[in-house]
């Protein structure tokens, strides 16, 4: 029985002197993060496009690094991910970059369902082919790991709902990813964790004109993630009162899901 409740991953409980490169940090979930691992003794390096917002943090957090950086340009991630090799070691990156807005197939707008492609999903390739070899080739840690690799999805993922038509699908990709990559680098002894939240108050949620259930603050968020990593788990969803609903979605009969997606859509 203990296959079903040993922990998938090493769990991270210290993060002292461990080096966290954190992807898409200057605003919501990836800030709050940074900053909360950065107050845990963490060496953060935080990216984004916006350096002055990076450059704030670094004043506001003694010792953080910033790397500016866009992330659906390959060749400028491959010179990020060498520029830290040469720093040390590198035992954790967080993808957090993302890019959101609702969209319904009756007014499909090509060019930004293209930027969510190109930022949520194409942006974590390109971070993944520049870093993997990296952390293959680090020595083993105390925890027994050349480090660990966090992608951050989110519950839109879990089936196709109204108005995610450019987001949701981005996000199952994300979800098919983690999951290979938990099985490919596993014997690499890379551990790997998928991010899923449900609605948390960041510039991007804060778009929406509906009610959004169970809303997170950002730092909430973040230590939600940080217990997480703690257990060891591979999927850190919050909040449970909401995520565990919309994993019962997922097993739902189609013609059961549907009837009340479509109730969502009117709603």
């Amino acid at each position: 029985m203990s296959i079903f409740f040993s922990p998938l991953n090493p769990r991270i409980e210290d993060w002292r002197g461990q080096t966290v490169w954190l992807i898409g940090a200057s605003t919501g979930i990836g800030r709050a993060t940074a900053s909360l691992l950065h107050a845990h003794g963490a060496h953060v390096v935080v990216s984004a496009r916006n350096a002055s917002a990076l450059h704030e943090f670094v004043a506001e957090h003694p010792g953080a690094i910033a790397l500016p950086l866009d992330v659906t340009d390959a060749v400028a991630v491959q010179s990020a991910a060498l520029n830290l090799q040469a720093r040390g070691r590198v035992d954790c990156v967080v993808y957090c970059a993302g890019h959101y807005r609702a969209m319904n197939a009756t007014a499909i707008d090509l060019p930004d369902m293209l930027k969510h492609n190109s930022i949520n999903y194409l942006g974590a390739l390109h971070v993944l082919a520049a870093l993997v070899p990296i952390l293959q080739s680090q020595a083993v840690s105390k925890m027994g790991q050349r480090g660990h690799i966090s992608l951050i999805g989110s519950v839109a993922g879990y089936r196709g709902l109204p108005q995610s038509l450019a987001y949701g699908p981005t996000k199952a990709a994300i979800a098919n990813l983690a999951e290979t990559l938990y099985l490919d680098m596993r014997p690499s002894q890379i551990s790997v964790s998928l991010i899923n939240p449900g609605f948390v108050d960041t510039p991007l949620t804060q778009q929406n004109a509906f009610k959004m259930p169970a809303l997170m603050r950002t730092d909430d968020a973040a230590r939600a993630m940080l217990q997480g990593w703690a257990k060891g788990a591979f999927e850190i969803h919050f909040p449970k009162k909401f995520t565990c609903w919309m994993k019962v979605l997922r097993i739902l009969p189609n013609r059961l899901f549907f009837a009340l997606a479509g109730r969502l859509k009117q709603a």
